[in-house]
């Protein structure tokens, strides 16, 4: 099994390489972005507007604490992936054991802190007393289960990086679909409300968590859990997490964005353009995660073939990425922008909340159709191992020039201000990432021919 992996990632036509781990990845990425979605509508459809507002204000949270996860899901995957393209089996399992203890120490310390101070953070992150209520029975349950989060969504990255893509892709199918059936059970028959959205949520995780850990101790994966490898080791956490650091950081990112996000639109829109915002997001994210499940089925082909020195291979397979996700964007950005309230109505009935986030939606994502070459290029760096780079691409769309555009515009045109800034931060971080390609390019090709 493991000769027919590497063979297939150094030798099979790139095409259906991609399309061989593109498709389980997308499948994955999806199903998790589905899973606040799901919740989001049944939430919209079946509580109200306050409960979608309340909703909202949790992403700060959840961002800040996936984000830990992120950092050591992505990292593990990333260095798995190349030290089998450098035939190191034995690496890529200490890496994989490290990565399951790192995940319960950093757990335990991002988790506690929140569950006490949880009240304050809400009212930090612009919470009334109208939304707070359901943003803390939705946190009081999600929050504790951030463990299963963890491994559920790092572990599968795991699996999936290391050559088993469609099995990574049930893995998380079974939870997606065990949450769209758990979600309207307790949320309209028991009769729950948001609480019940946060119970089928950690039920669904648990099982994902349970069928991924189950995959590392069978004795036909080429990585498995072994019993001296749970023992941190330095060399090789710090090899995880200096990968990791740019997924985590974007996550972190994102979680002072949604912040800064709320202040602004709690002071040009109030709690309805909260709501709104929850819903602008869940569309943008279903896009966005998308393209980033296509960046992750590169990864294993890229990571294997860079550790290979197939250099040809990598820059084929980075060509292929950059135009199916332009075109897909494309779509999805059309949509959007032509489309708004049709969208919108999946997740309200609510009037008021339909204009507020049609008009948001189709302000924002204007230019969305540029983000998939920003995506595909952030995650390939990520993919040779260059953390700095995709950090620093990441950080520029939901950072470094998101947040002062925010500020910037939004005193001149209120609560459209707030909206603008999106497709203007997109726009500029597209273009910086296409410099930061064409330079790596360059040096590649001067390296090449001396």
């Amino acid at each position: 099994m493991a000769n027919e992996i590497t063979w297939r990632l150094e030798h099979e036509k790139i095409g259906r390489l991609l399309l061989h781990y593109a498709i389980p990845a997308v499948i994955g990425t999806m199903v998790n972005a589905l899973y606040n979605i799901v919740d989001r509508i049944f939430i919209g459809q079946g509580v109200g507007p306050l409960a979608m507002a309340g909703l909202t204000l949790t992403f700060p949270i959840l961002l800040f604490l996936q984000a830990f996860g992120m950092l050591i899901g992505a990292g593990a995957a990333t260095r798995v992936s190349i030290y089998l393209g450098r035939r190191e089996n034995e690496m890529a399992e200490k890496g994989l054991g490290n990565a399951f203890t790192l995940t319960f120490i950093i757990t335990l310390a991002t988790v506690v802190p929140c569950m006490i101070w949880m009240k304050d953070l809400l009212l930090a992150f612009g919470g009334s007393e109208q939304t707070i209520p359901y943003a803390q029975d939705y946190l009081n349950i999600v929050v504790p289960g951030t463990l299963l989060t963890s491994l559920s969504f790092g572990f599968n990255a795991v699996m999936r990086a290391s050559g088993y893509p469609k099995k990574a892709m049930f893995t998380m199918l079974i939870g997606a679909i065990t949450n769209v059936i758990l979600d309207p059970i307790f949320i309209f028959w028991l009769d729950m409300g948001i609480k019940g959205a946060a119970i089928a949520t950690i039920i669904s995780m648990l099982l994902c968590t349970l069928f991924v850990m189950n995959h590392f101790v069978q004795k036909d994966s080429i990585v498995r859990f072994h019993k001296g490898t749970f023992k941190l080791e330095k060399h090789v956490v710090w090899n995880i997490l200096t990968i990791g650091v740019s997924p985590f950081a974007m996550q972190l990112a994102g979680s002072l964005v949604v912040v800064i996000q709320n202040y602004a639109l709690k002071q040009y829109g109030g709690d309805l353009a909260l709501g709104a915002n929850g819903i602008i997001t869940s569309v943008g994210m279903l896009l966005v995660m998308l393209i980033i499940g296509i960046a992750q089925g590169m990864q294993p082909i890229v990571g294997f073939n860079f550790g290979a020195k197939k250099y040809e291979r990598v820059q084929e397979t980075l060509r292929l990425v950059i135009i199916t996700a332009t075109i897909i964007m494309g779509v999805g950005c059309f949509c959007s922008v032509a489309f708004p309230k049709l969208i919108a109505r999946a997740f309200t009935n609510d009037p008021d909340l339909l204009d507020v986030t049609a008009n948001g939606l189709r302000i924002s994502l204007l230019v969305f159709v540029v983000v998939g070459s920003q995506i595909s290029i952030s995650q390939f760096f990520q993919s040779i191992g260059i953390a700095w780079k995709a950090m620093f691409l990441s950080l520029s769309r939901q950072v470094l020039f998101l947040i002062p555009a925010m500020l910037l515009l939004s005193r001149f045109w209120g609560l459209d201000g707030v909206w603008y800034a999106a497709p203007f931060s997109d726009f500029v971080a597209a273009v910086t990432a296409w410099l930061f390609l064409w330079y790596h390019v360059k040096n590649m090709k001067s390296k090449n021919s001396d």
